[in-house]
């Protein structure tokens, strides 16, 4: 039996698969070594997975755990991977980047670029095994363009100064039951604001066929476009000429008719989208589910 593990700041979906193919899926609340410590790692696998899974353990032995995760660097994954050696004490641990995860459940063993389009965002040009580049990200500050946090932040920025219209704002305000004061208070001085702003972000799902919301949707996905992907295909050495770009992400995944509508105008093939990239890891991941008693 093995647990798969796809996290990013906001939840992370384990799923544990039996020797039989059973799969079973949990949900927790995001784990992410930039912003939490061992312990709080540890407790948050402990206080929320263990009472989930405890129930499905009869199954087998759990002889892997597969975690892919946001934050997870190679100098800080190390943090992460004893957390869950901490509780998991008999299995054997993998921790690698949220990236190499996307990538792998998306293209398998094939090379291409990966992205994702979650809380934050990220893309790489994988070469079926390993990723070979990236465009860094930079985090919600300094760059993440494509994700739910930095769609949040334009959002509230753009309500706050009165680009998008009284009555946008209006519902804003009245939808989340807000303030000014109160969302500076939770980006200013509450943790993990990435989060809180990723959360409004939803409004621009509630509203996109409004075309102020969906031009700033439209537009956050050029910016994403052209400030990381076209420079993987300005790379001739990746032979990438016939390679369509794959997305996993909430984002990607509910605004799919946007995001394909500014790749077409860009002049970038758009390949699978998927909501996370579970299903894709259970076929990579499938030799390590061994029968166990």
């Amino acid at each position: 039996m093995i647990l798969l593990a796809d996290s990013g700041s906001t939840k992370v979906h384990w799923c544990l698969v039996t020797a039989s193919g059973q799969c079973s899926d949990v949900f927790t609340d995001g784990i992410n070594p930039l912003f939490q410590t061992t312990i709080a790692m540890q407790n948050s696998i402990s206080n929320q997975l263990l009472p989930q899974i405890a129930p499905l353990l009869w199954a087998g032995t759990l002889t892997h755990v597969f975690f892919y995760g946001a934050g997870c660097t190679p100098e800080k994954k190390v943090f992460v991977q004893r957390a869950l050696e901490a509780v998991f004490k008999k299995a054997e641990v993998h921790v690698e980047s949220d990236m190499l995860g996307a990538a792998r459940g998306l293209l398998g063993h094939n090379a291409g670029v990966a992205c994702i389009l979650g809380t934050g965002s990220g893309s790489c040009f994988y070469n079926g095994e390993t990723i070979e580049w990236c465009v860094p990200s930079l985090g919600y500050i300094l760059g993440d363009e494509g994700s739910a946090a930095v769609l949040g932040k334009r959002l509230v920025g753009d309500l706050l100064k009165n680009q998008l219209g009284d009555d946008l704002k209006d519902a804003f305000f009245k939808e989340y039951e807000t303030s000014m004061a109160d969302i500076i208070e939770k980006v200013y001085r509450q943790p993990f604001p990435n989060r809180f702003l990723a959360k409004l972000s939803k409004f621009c799902a509630d509203h996109i066929e409004d075309e102020r919301i969906h031009a700033l949707v439209y537009d956050h996905f050029v910016q994403f476009i052209r400030r990381n992907l076209v420079q993987y295909f300005k790379h001739s050495e990746f032979s990438l000429q016939n390679s369509a770009v794959g997305f996993v992400g909430s984002i990607a995944y509910f605004y799919k008719p946007v995001l394909e509508e500014a790749m077409r105008a860009e002049g970038l093939p758009l390949g699978t989208i998927l909501k996370d990239p579970i299903e894709g890891l259970k076929e990579f991941h499938k030799e390590a589910i061994i029968p166990t008693t």
